[in-house]
């Protein structure tokens, strides 16, 4: 009886540890095939230490569902659960049907994955797409129900055609377009319908959890992902395996001296490290490092260091360090302290000693084709088995600089029969003539990257070196150094590099770009820099936002669609960011039922609820106004909303007009201006409405602004996978607009500030403005599209 009071209680911790609620987990102990089942698959899936609610809740969807004639594949399934390669509950669903109806010498891993949706990321405009579909059919009930109306219903009904497009995004679209179709919510929307006596069961998909179904599956935004790194003290082993092709795995141990004397030091807090290269601005998918190694050190009330990765003086900058610096602290991240590997120079120099004495190192002669010919063959160097002696004599003078650059190196002595060419003996030194931007002329010799790095992880106390998965075939060598020294070994893992679309990330390819001049420096707007970012008007927290959602997983095979990014900007901006009034290419209209020289004042909308005075700010309303030149057609047709001949639209914020006459330039073709009536009783009622500005006085121009607008920086989604990738630039990238019309109370802008041009988008105040005129940079459009003009 003690015994199963004792296992009972055991299974119960183990449930709560991968975040069932303890009801859904009492109960699962009162079933002992369910218990049984689930107890197998967390130990199967290797979460006994604890894991993500997320992950947790699809495990329990798998032991309770998971068809008997499909165990085979089951360690398949939860590989992909752990790794959220799968994860929501419709893929699990879709990833159990289709293993309950296919044998096992049917099963293909490409037919698997492209059944339950692995690696697909649904656009912005696919969500649109699908979501105006759902609306159309759905309309009449719509109008008559108006915001009673089920939109969880509706959501399941875009579920069903766009299976894997995100929950959260698809439910934010059809709120926005409800709004659009039914305009302002009002309290009989709010008065709640007479229940009829009967009711129909409600779906199964809207009744709350029960016991065999997990709890619903939180959006990408809501996780944390840090719930997969161990905790410190767990660092006795490191848990990730490498399989490399010959089955061998490596899996070294820290000894328990080893752990203790960290422990010691650090406290049992995680500790970690953003280390980049001083050898060109960050970029986008530095962001996400960012928030790797600060975001768990914050969520562990650790510390995270700032290290500069400065190994190689030839490519490295003051000027680049003191933007990294900067940029780190604009994304929100405070370094526990800033460090270089420089400042450990004399510790590796002194290591790398130790590693020739312990005879796992020499001095190497060959030169670097030589060095990768020999390797291509598994071929030892000539000098692999020169004496220790000899090997420390040599090194030293390296070291004094009495040896060329290029005559010798130190290599490291691990394995040349390796099927990791990661560890054919790697090189740990090179001779370098050039003074270090930071370490000054002090040392002629310099560590390697793949030297230095594991080594001042151990010096700092790293509990978890984070890095991207093209250097998981490095792990080996990162462990063996470490064993080889005797020195703590942190615990590693690999996450997915963020690769967005349209752009390149390559360090190498941007400062082409840049010292080429395709673009106007680090931080030309186009550029996905995070100079060129906040350049732009992008926020620090719509970029973290952003690569909150992408996620830290090991799935590298996709790329992360452009307009992803534009969402959380858009979901910023449209919070944040006043509404005003600019018109773009303006065409002049005169009222003509006006008198010259009179002057309304109207009220226009900052905020799209203002109640309050603080909420607006005035407009003049004269006879000589200006709209978009797009907003006029010299024919009409019934799709079209803008301004005609005869027809009436509604100005903004004031009153609708209508066009009276057109008058044309001297080539009988060109419209120069418009001559139209006002309805001051605005009885007409106009479907189109345009945005517009005024002249503020008679004679006197509007405040003229220089605007500019932005597009995809490449035509090809992936251009980095072409050969002549400077050939795919989009020639349209960039429109600049010296002398667009804007209203009056523009003219305090400074630079930072941020509006919403309305129907154009979302714009910045770029730093080139000044006393004289204002420069905006088009931050992002309107919702949906790249569209000029923004959307109606």
């Amino acid at each position: 009886m003690v015994i199963k009071e004792e296992e009972n209680k055991r299974f119960l911790d183990l449930f709560l540890k991968i975040g069932l609620d303890e009801r859904t987990a009492q109960n699962t102990l009162a079933n002992a095939k369910v218990t049984t089942n689930l107890v197998a698959v967390i130990n199967e899936a290797e979460v006994t230490n604890g894991c993500s609610k997320t992950v947790g809740n699809l495990l329990y969807m798998a032991a309770t569902k998971f068809p008997a004639n499909a165990l085979i594949h089951r360690p398949t399934l939860l590989k992909y659960v752990v790794e959220l390669k799968i994860k929501n509950s419709t893929q699990l669903e879709s990833a159990l049907s289709f293993l309950s109806s296919i044998g096992p010498e049917n099963f293909q891993l490409n037919d698997f994955e492209e059944a339950c949706g692995v690696g697909v990321d649904v656009s912005i405009e696919e969500i649109n797409s699908r979501v105006a579909e759902v609306l159309e059919e759905n309309k009449d009930a719509i109008l008559e129900q108006r915001y009673r109306i089920n939109v969880g219903n509706l959501c399941g009904q875009v579920r069903k055609k766009q299976p894997w497009a995100d929950a959260k995004i698809v439910k934010n679209v059809i709120d926005e377009k409800l709004y659009e179709l039914l305009g302002v919510r009002t309290a009989a929307d709010d008065e709640k319908p007479v229940k009829k006596k009967k009711e129909k069961p409600v779906k199964v998909e809207d009744k709350p959890s029960v016991v065999d179904t997990p709890s619903a599956v939180p959006s990408e935004e809501e996780l944390n992902p840090f719930v997969i790194f161990p905790r410190p003290e767990e660092n006795i082993k490191v848990h990730t395996e490498i399989f490399f092709s010959n089955g061998t795995i490596w899996r070294p141990y820290n000894t328990k001296e080893q752990l203790e004397k960290h422990l010691k030091v650090t406290g049992g807090k995680v500790f970690t490290r953003f280390p980049p290269e001083p050898n060109g601005y960050l970029h986008i998918g530095h962001a996400k490092a960012m928030f790797v190694d600060f975001g768990l050190a914050k969520e562990r009330d650790g510390s995270c260091y700032l290290r500069f990765d400065d190994t190689n003086p030839e490519a490295e900058k003051k000027e680049y360090i003191d933007h990294i610096e900067e940029v780190v602290r604009w994304m929100g991240w405070k370094p526990f302290k800033v460090t270089y590997t420089s400042d450990y120079f004399q510790d590796l120099y002194d290591l790398s000693v130790e590693l020739i004495r312990r005879g796992h190192a020499y001095v190497d002669h060959q030169t670097p084709d030589e060095i990768k010919e020999y390797r291509e063959k598994k071929l030892n160097s000539p000098w692999r088995n020169r004496p220790i002696e000899e090997s420390l004599k040599l090194f030293n003078e390296m070291k004094q600089g009495m040896i060329e650059e290029g005559k010798a190196t130190l290599r490291m002595k691990q394995d040349m029969q390796s099927d990791n060419f990661n560890m054919y003996d790697l090189i740990a030194y090179r001779i370098k003539f050039t003074p270090h931007p930071h370490a000054g002329d002090q040392w002629c010799i310099y560590p390697s990257y793949d030297y230095s790095h594991c080594i001042v992880d151990s010096l700092e106390n790293i509990t978890h070196s984070l890095c991207t998965l093209e250097f998981e075939t490095r792990r080996a060598s990162y462990y063996w150094l470490l064993e080889a020294l005797d020195l703590y070994k942190p615990y590693v893992w690999e996450y997915s590099r963020l690769n967005v679309t349209n752009t390149v990330m390559s360090k190498r390819k941007l400062n082409r770009l840049v010292r080429e001049k395709w673009v106007d420096g680090w931080d030309d707007p186009r550029l996905m820099t995070l100079a060129g970012l906040r350049r732009r008007g992008v926020s620090s927290t719509s970029i973290n936002a952003f690569v909150r959602g992408v996620g830290i997983t090991r799935s590298d095979n996709s790329l992360i669609r452009l307009d992803r990014l534009e969402y959380h900007i858009r979901e910023e901006m449209n919070k944040t960011a006043p509404r005003t009034m600019v018109v773009l290419h303006p065409l002049k209209v005169i009222i003509t039922n006006l008198e010259g020289g009179s002057i309304i004042d109207l009220d226009a909308k900052i905020w799209p609820d203002a109640q309050t005075d603080d909420g607006f700010y005035k407009v003049p309303f004269t006879n000589v106004i200006y709209i978009e030149r797009s907003d006029f057609r010299t024919k009409d047709s019934k799709d079209y909303y803008g301004l005609a001949p005869s027809k009436s639209v509604l100005l903004r914020y004031a009153f609708p007009i209508k066009c009276t006459e057109v008058v044309y330039g001297d080539d009988k073709v060109t419209v120069v201006e418009i001559r139209a009536e006002y309805d001051p009783s605005k009885k007409i009622k106009p479907k189109g409405v345009l945005h517009w500005v005024a002249q503020p006085s008679p004679g006197v121009d509007p405040l003229k602004v220089e605007v500019r607008l932005f597009d995809k920086l490449f035509l090809s989604e992936n251009p980095a996978e072409l050969d002549d990738w400077l050939a795919d630039l989009n020639p349209h990238s960039e429109e600049v607009i010296p002398e667009a019309f804007a209203v009056s109370s523009l003219a305090n802008a400074v630079l930072g500030d941020k509006f919403q041009f309305e129907r154009l988008g979302y714009f910045s105040v770029d730093p080139d403005s000044t006393s004289e005129k204002l420069v905006f940079n088009r931050t992002v459009t309107l919702r949906d599209s790249y569209a000029k003009g923004g959307s109606r």
